[in-house]
């Protein structure tokens, strides 16, 4: 299956980490029924805290349990790492954000009252007994020790007990190159794949037993260099339901939809005032292209590299590897 897709070309690594700079970690738990996990997305400033980051968000469907939202919907900011699990363990998760940002403020000599970290979910209760919460502090900080520019994709992190199209879903990844007056930028996306009925999914065409109402959820975090303002990240945001459409999504009413983007490049303070190079608006479709390449190209990812599984019941999920490898072996 060529999972290559759109006409702009992909980053050296087709990760979301080829946005220089960023880096991403994983902690697994696969104990008893618990089949679950963590996902770190870390953006590339010492103190994220103290070297806040251009940040927006945009809610396709808001069927989910997001923490940190609204402070970045305000202030169009991101002051921590991003991380992203199941939906009971959002709070566990929040607090360890917590405990280690006090951390890196203290090393740095700043006494932290207030801080908001950004923690995304998706219910991957069919695969891991989601109410024993097993993610906290531990497997927190281990995803952030982990963290680098190359990282794993399909049932791992935040994406080992995921569903997509009633295949095994996971955590996947892409980036575009973009070319503006001679200089080269770079867009990448990363998904928490959990959503989408198996009947509208339109890359391949699956049996009717696994078909399934579209309900779920999918994180998608975009990360680029580009000068972009909030404003223009929202709009570039909007359009990573372009990559989702194009599977076969019609974002379903039970659907947890969210993306949350940022970019690298840093504002320049004078004084009171702060000024930020942005790209003109007339040129926003190269963007608007990246992250639907990227969004679709990354849902795929996160299928291609997911191994069969069971639901807790016992149900049997394929991975859409082992599907088109049956269906080649019939013809």
């Amino acid at each position: 299956m060529n999972l290559s897709i759109g006409r702009l070309p992909h980053g050296n690594r087709n990760l979301i980490t080829d946005v220089p700079g960023v880096r991403v970690g994983h902690a697994t738990i696969d104990e008893g029924n618990c089949h679950t996990g963590v996902t770190v997305v870390l953006p590339p400033r010492e103190n994220p805290f103290t070297d806040k980051l251009t940040a927006a968000c945009c809610v396709f469907n808001g069927f989910g349990k997001t923490l940190g939202l609204v402070q970045v919907e305000e202030l169009g900011q991101l002051e921590t790492p991003i991380a992203l699990t199941n939906t009971l363990n959002v709070g566990k998760v929040h607090d360890a954000l917590v405990s280690y940002m006090i951390g890196l403020c203290q090393r740095d000599g700043i006494h932290l009252t207030s801080v908001n970290p950004v923690v995304c979910e998706c219910n991957d209760s069919r695969i891991s007994d989601i109410v024993q919460r097993p993610i906290g502090e531990q497997e927190v900080f281990a995803a952030i020790a982990s963290a680098s520019d190359v990282f794993a994709q399909g049932a791992v992190g935040a994406g080992r007990g995921t569903v997509c199209y009633g295949m095994k879903g996971g955590v996947g990844s892409s980036s575009r190159l973009m070319e503006i007056d001679g200089k080269m930028y770079t867009l990448g996306v990363l998904v928490q794949s959990n959503y989408g009925a198996s009947a509208d999914f339109r890359a391949a065409c699956l049996p009717d037993e696994l078909a399934e109402c579209d309900q779920g959820s999918i994180i998608l975090i975009a990360a680029t260099d580009l000068p972009l303002s909030s404003r223009q990240l929202k709009r570039v945001l909007r359009r990573a339901s372009v990559g989702m459409a194009r599977l076969g999504s019609y974002i379903g009413h039970g659907s947890g939809e969210i993306a949350v983007g940022f970019t690298t490049a840093q504002m320049e303070t004078h004084g009171s005032f702060q000024t930020q190079t942005i790209l003109r608006e007339d040129l926003m479709n190269l963007p608007f292209r990246a992250i639907g390449e990227c969004a679709e190209e990354a849902i795929l990812q996160s299928l291609w590299h997911a191994s069969p599984d069971h639901a807790l019941d016992g149900t049997a999920i394929p991975s859409l590897r082992e599907f088109l490898a049956d269906r080649s072996r019939e013809k």
